[in-house]
């Protein structure tokens, strides 16, 4: 029979192939393609010197800068707003659903059986002029034309929020299940009311769990392309429909490959910065 150290490679060694298929090997190909110093598509056999053109036609363009700034901010609001929105809903479903937290959780995750692209359409119906929202309005009397939801950067920040919410408080809900009872219970015997234990205990413990679901948001939104292109439309654009944009309708692979790498190397240091800002070491011990 094998022990453990013979059976350790059978089980880390599939996850490791998978994810060197599936993620090492694609952004290794990126790689190369921004050092390649001719535009255009990329013809396999074609021999090329390494290049930094790309990346420097990048960094003089401050247009290209400014978007990938303008991405960035709207990615830290969006992973924001989903991770404070998602935070009273994980904490019912952890505290206050008690037998009927598994039939809530279920209704939460409801909406994942649905397309992606379907449940954006959805918002785009409902921000339109003759939309739900302007039709409530206008039968309310509080408008007399319909109101420009649609179209713009704050539409596809409300979209965004939507989309993330329930993955936002699946990380939040775990950190909260981890905390004993007896913690809450030592607090209020020490005299603590209701929100005392929930600033002094249940948000401090949970805080890990509340980081995990800002950066679960956040590293996605920086680069999405696909709700701007059909809710904020050219006044909603994102960095990451330039990107889309230089691999399709450009058809220029090593433009687009500087682009990505750049934004993946600012998202890198983004989230190496908060994590030593945040020391999360020491919150989780």
């Amino acid at each position: 029979m094998l022990g453990r150290r013979g059976t350790l490679p059978f089980l880390v060694g599939p996850p490791l192939l998978w994810l060197a298929a599936l993620f090492v090997a694609p952004l290794f190909l990126i790689v190369l393609f921004s050092l390649r110093p001719e535009s255009g598509m990329v013809a396999p056999g074609r021999s090329w010197d390494p290049s930094l053109v790309q990346y420097a036609q990048v960094l003089n363009t401050p247009a290209f800068l400014r978007l990938l700034g303008t991405s960035t901010l709207i990615a830290l609001g969006v992973a924001a707003m989903a991770t404070l929105l998602a935070y009273p809903l994980a904490y019912f479903l952890a505290f206050r659903a008690r037998a009927r937290a598994t039939l809530y959780l279920t209704l939460l995750l409801v909406p994942f059986a649905a397309s992606y692209l379907l449940r954006i359409m959805s918002w785009k119906l409902m921000l339109g002029p003759a939309g739900v929202i302007n039709s409530l309005l206008s039968s309310a009397g509080l408008i007399g034309e319909p109101l420009d939801l649609i179209f713009s950067r704050s539409a596809v920040v409300i979209t965004l929020v939507y989309v993330w919410i329930p993955f936002a408080a699946l990380p939040i809900l775990a950190a909260m299940q981890r905390i004993q009872p007896s913690q809450l219970e030592a607090a209020a015997d020490l005299g603590a009311g209701p929100w005392a234990r929930l600033w002094r205990v249940t948000v401090p413990l949970s805080l890990p769990g509340a980081l995990a679901a800002f950066f679960m948001v956040f590293i996605p939104t920086v680069g999405e392309y696909v709700t701007p292109t059909l809710i904020g439309g050219t006044g909603g654009i994102m960095y990451g429909n330039l990107i889309s944009d230089f691999f399709g309708r450009g058809g220029n692979w090593p433009f687009g490959a500087a682009l990505a790498m750049l934004m993946l190397l600012l998202t890198v240091i983004l989230v190496v910065a908060a994590a030593r800002a945040v020391n999360l070491r020491r919150l989780i011990s």
